[in-house]
């Protein structure tokens, strides 16, 4: 039963900080009101209930109580604890990263189901058998496009002209891409390849199912992501933090694969 000073709630924790010897401020991804910080008591305690249930980037039900200053988790009970990404370093950074992009691109008290729901199945979506970065790059895509940024990838984003196969251009600061004619030194921009289009297209407009039976060299794989990146950079003023950890990771990776180690 609730109250009007109790409320549940379908949460994906986002990242959690301790509050004094035994609590937690716990960030979440709320189905009903979007981004919301509560307190977890004594979560830090062994043997606490509620410990195991707060941890990133477990999918819980809440029961949260009407507080002063932050509302309190009272009641807790997992849903999906994404166990198989937590035995995968790649995979939980992965996901680290998209949490993070949720956090720093959303603000408190503003829900967006369709931006839940797209957390929830990327979530899902990340495990060890799927080691491309196609999740990433359609998450950022769907991301964008829920928060209003959707890049304009079928016409010329300064004169609107039809793009033609061929040189074009993406610039971050547009919003899309120009075409030959429009890329002016003012604009930094990049080239962006007829694959590379093809394939943001693509994605913009279908499903996850779809969009992983996309079959990508390494060198398009690298273009989207880099393209994806300073877009996402250039609307957030500042750069992602597990970005950097991802890059380390790759290369790491490279590296074990070019030496033949598994």
């Amino acid at each position: 039963m609730t109250s009007p000073r109790t409320y549940r709630t379908q949460a994906i924790v986002i990242k959690q900080t301790k509050l004094g010897e035994a609590d937690k401020i716990v960030t979440l991804y709320t189905l009903e009101f979007g981004k919301l910080k509560a307190v977890a008591k004594g979560a830090c305690r062994p043997g606490s209930k509620l410990g195991g249930n707060v941890e990133p980037p477990n999918y819980s039900l809440l029961m949260l109580a009407k507080g002063r200053n932050l509302d309190i988790i009272t009641q807790s009970q997992t849903m999906d604890g994404f166990s198989s990404l937590k035995g995968d370093l790649w995979c939980i950074s992965c996901g680290s990263y998209i949490l993070e992009l949720i956090d720093v691109s959303t603000t408190e008290g503003s829900p967006n189901e369709p931006l839940f729901d797209l957390l929830l199945d990327t979530l899902k979506n990340l495990s060890p058998s799927n080691g491309d970065e196609t999740v990433l790059r359609y998450f950022e895509l769907q991301l964008l496009h829920h928060l209003g940024y959707r890049p304009q990838l079928h016409k010329c984003v300064v004169c609107s002209s039809s793009l033609k196969p061929g040189l074009n251009f993406f610039s971050p600061s547009q919003g899309g891409v120009l075409c030959p004619g429009c890329n002016h030194a003012e604009f930094a921009s990049r080239t962006i390849s007829i694959d590379a289009l093809k394939v943001l297209r693509l994605w913009q407009d279908c499903n996850y199912s779809t969009a992983s039976r996309v079959k990508m060299s390494s060198k398009l794989s690298s273009e989207l992501r880099q393209l994806m990146q300073e877009y996402i950079t250039y609307l957030l003023q500042r750069e992602v933090k597990s970005m950097a950890w991802l890059e380390q990771l790759r290369r790491g990776i490279t590296v074990d694969s070019d030496c033949g180690v598994n």
